[in-house]
């Protein structure tokens, strides 16, 4: 993507896999970065993580009770509880724990140490709380009843050598891994990471992508539609597919058909973008501004090592919806720029196509995970399904895991949002065919 000026290349029809191909391998993964956790969730690791510590790192009590010695509660029961000494309190956190003897106990609560010379850990409910009477529901608070971290307790119950407790590293292990390089980090891995004592990891940031849609006619929701005018869904519907793929999407409100307005929306945009998607403009009519604006953006004085080029291709798809694409990359960072065709259902496809991959390839993730996922099911449908020859069709479709069936939503309009709304899949017709009877098997990509 050399050129200064972009490129036009409608006269060939490329194939939707050679333009995912073509993005792929300009789109590179970000620079890893050194991140607190919380603000790396959704990224990826770039680095083994190894536990250092284990987990837990001291044997404790998985329940509100009594520390005890197992020979001091052999053969207790309601009728002949065994009577222990409680000699005071083991709390979460305490650090200097009493010494548990022969005919002894200590109130103990969850996630506390257990205190030497304890054995077992009998629940509150199998003793009377230290109170005397029947079995305890609960224990009382320490700061209302202090008495009962003292005197005596019956125990109705007995219990085997390590009951309810959590033996040390019985989660992980000291140099256990905890964590692989390429692993994206959600609450439970964010969760583990601070178990372990990591206050910050080194990740793959996530892709700041921004959204704009182009269009005089495009006005905002919650403003008067006038004669003539629409609302502004792609740019919504983009920004938040940029969101559900993993990346930081920031939405541009709608710029009118006007190329110097355009671009340098464009060029103020770059500082913050990894990658930048438009919507419209891309096609052959009069007012269709994208081509020409990008024709300049960043120019720069080649003389003083600022030029940057912008290398925009703009290419005819063998596909429907969204056959006019555009591609390459602008600005001093090179940053890729896909630019999508306007109709709603056309951009959204090809967000799926193209976008969502892009973002994922920043992210760093493998291959695998890059693209949806896609399963074959069977055509579920009261008549044939018509698509152009030569095209690559992808009809909105309602996928069926437990029947492995799926169903048109809606026409083949990509203008139609309320179908898309409404669908979960997008049904593949192959180039090569012009119609598909019910009880076909088809590809089925998954979206969601």
């Amino acid at each position: 993507m050399s050129s200064s000026a972009p490129q036009d290349t409608g006269h060939r029809l490329w194939s939707v896999d050679e333009h995912l191909a073509d993005v792929l391998a300009t789109v590179r993964p970000l620079e890893p970065i050194e991140l607190q956790l919380l603000d790396a969730q959704g990224c990826v690791l770039v680095e083994d993580v190894t536990v250092p510590v284990a987990l837990p790192p001291f044997d404790n009590s998985s329940m509100d009770g009594y520390a005890v010695r197992t020979a001091d509660v052999q053969g207790a029961s309601e009728e002949f509880p065994a009577v222990l000494a409680v000699i005071g309190d083991v709390a979460a956190g305490s650090g200097e724990l009493p010494t548990v003897g022969p005919g002894e106990a200590a109130r103990i609560m969850t996630g506390a140490p257990l205190p030497p010379g304890a054995e077992a850990v009998v629940p509150v409910e199998w003793t009377d709380g230290g109170t005397g009477g029947g079995a305890a529901a609960g224990m009382s608070p320490a700061s209302a009843a202090p008495e009962h971290a003292s005197g005596e307790v019956r125990v109705h119950r007995a219990a085997e050598a390590r009951a309810h407790v959590r033996a040390r590293g019985s989660d992980v292990q000291a140099g256990d891994l905890a964590l692989a390089a390429g692993t994206v980090l959600g609450p439970p891995q964010i969760a583990l990471l601070a178990a372990i004592g990591r206050g910050t990891v080194r990740v793959r940031p996530r892709p700041r992508v921004v959204v704009l849609s182009t269009g005089s006619e495009l006005v905002q929701p919650g403003e008067a539609l006038t004669a003539g005018t629409i609302y502004d869904s792609n740019s919504f519907a983009l920004a938040a597919a940029a969101r559900d793929a993993g990346a930081i999407a920031y939405r541009v409100g709608a710029v009118a058909d006007d190329a110097d307005t355009l671009r340098s929306t464009i060029e103020d945009q770059l500082i913050r973008a990894d990658l930048l998607v438009t919507t419209g403009g891309v096609s052959v009519g009069a007012y269709d501004v994208v081509k020409e604006a990008l024709s300049s953006v960043g120019s720069g004085d080649a003389a003083s090592g600022d030029a940057v080029g912008s290398g925009i291709d703009f290419r005819k798809l063998a596909m429907q919806p969204g056959k006019p694409q555009g591609f390459g990359v602008i600005g001093p960072d090179h940053t890729p720029l896909l630019a999508l065709p306007g109709n709603p259902v056309s951009s959204y496809v090809s967000f799926e196509l193209f976008v969502r991959p892009a973002i994922r390839a920043l992210m760093g993730l493998p291959e695998s995970e890059v693209r949806r996922p896609s399963v074959r099911a069977v055509l579920k449908a009261d008549k044939a399904l018509g698509s152009p020859a030569g095209r690559r069709q992808f009809l909105r479709g309602a996928y069926d895991a437990e029947s492995g069936t799926v169903s048109p939503v809606g026409g083949s309009g990509s203008h139609l949002i309320a179908a898309l709304a409404h669908a979960d899949s997008l049904m593949v017709v192959p180039e090569d065919v012009t119609s598909v009877e019910p009880g076909t098997e088809l590809e089925v990509v998954l979206l969601s």
